[in-house]
């Protein structure tokens, strides 16, 4: 894998991948990457090329930003053949479910048709590309009861357009495995969390809130369960599937990390609490505000992730206390990514460089 397509790697798990694996090579060690990158990105409201900012000083010659859209064929075929693609890693999707029920349209043409038009030009390219992972969740299972756990064998049962669409990709990748014989891996993973997340998810907006005093607002009675990951976990496990994992098999990923939803933002008040304590706020649990709960909302998603531990040797490095203190304290000391991110200002600078989004 010498000139590594990423798509989608201005979004939260992309930008912390392309960090981590271009670290590899100052790190040494067996796991190394010596190769280029070429990420490519539609950026969309979650798209923040901010978040890579610096990779092309640090690493000259060895990172490479194209702003492209995955739905656009003739773009991405220009893509490959300028860039000797020989491998793509595919995170590039609409991820919000909340966004799903009001705009699906959106999710089936990026998560379906761009999934498909990749494909497409991996088989046409079948002689030099060596790996294509696609990078999936854990909701395209739906929702489990009080016990058991989502294996690689769970049958697909999605509850919103985004995970249905997820869904769809998932099954195109599998087909073209079987029917063109490419070389795929695909990985299913749980919730993830850590820096450079947009703060629409859970975590970064609940710290964002308690921070600045705001209503903390929680879906239904809060007791939905997720499983967490710490997003460099993820990262690990996603490069040792693409390195080590078998073609056609897929790879469940989780922090073995259950939670309420209730006591993940408890636990974030309190060590807020203790970092920047405010007297006029005082505990942030009383900023809790209990919400209408989301259409299909799903109850809970546990993660069996023993095939990826016992093939792979792969296992999460963070507990959720010490992932959450580094992702809180993240939050903390990149004020001004946050300010950025949310303001009218990046809103402009996004329309003049890139057109919109």
């Amino acid at each position: 894998m010498n000139n590594l397509l990423v798509t989608g790697g201005c979004g939260f798990i992309g930008t912390n991948f392309i960090r981590y694996l271009l670290s590899l090579a100052e790190s040494g060690g067996k796991q190394g990457f010596s190769g280029r990158i070429i990420n490519v990105d539609k950026l969309t409201y979650a798209g923040n090329p901010d978040n890579l900012s610096d990779m092309e000083a640090r690493y000259p010659g060895r990172y490479h930003f194209v702003h492209a859209d995955i739905c656009d064929l003739p773009a991405m075929e220009k893509i490959i053949d300028d860039f000797s693609i020989d491998a793509i890693c595919h995170f590039a999707a609409e991820s919000h479910v909340d966004r799903s029920i009001v705009a699906p349209d959106a999710f089936v043409q990026t998560n379906v048709i761009g999934t498909f038009h990749l494909l497409e030009l991996a088989r046409k390219n079948s002689k030099r590309i060596e790996r294509f992972h696609h990078i999936s969740t854990d909701e395209v299972f739906g929702s489990l009861g009080e016990q058991g756990f989502f294996t690689e064998k769970t049958p697909y049962d999605p509850s919103s357009p985004y995970s249905a669409s997820k869904a769809g990709s998932d099954h195109l990748v599998r087909a073209y495995r079987r029917t063109y014989d490419l070389p795929v891996t695909l990985s299913n993973c749980s919730n993830n969390y850590g820096p450079y997340q947009f703060p629409e998810k859970l975590i970064p907006l609940m710290i964002l809130n308690a921070v600045a005093g705001q209503s903390l607002p929680v879906y239904g009675d809060g007791r939905n369960v997720r499983d967490w990951l710490y997003v460099e976990d993820h990262c690990r496990a996603i490069w040792q599937v693409m390195t080590a994992g078998r073609f056609g098999e897929t790879y469940n990923v989780g922090g073995r990390c259950e939670m309420q939803n209730i006591d993940v933002v408890e636990k974030m008040c309190d060590i807020i609490d203790r970092k920047i304590p405010d007297k006029k706020i005082g505990s942030r649990r009383q900023l809790i505000t209990f919400v209408k709960d989301r259409p299909g909302h799903d109850r809970r998603y546990a993660i069996d992730c023993a095939k990826i531990e016992k093939e792979l040797r792969w296992q999460p490095q963070e507990s959720f206390d010490t992932g959450l203190e580094k992702t809180i304290d993240w939050y903390l000391q990149n004020k001004a990514w946050v300010q950025r991110v949310q303001s009218g200002e990046y809103q402009q600078w996004m329309d003049q460089q890139y057109g919109g989004r």
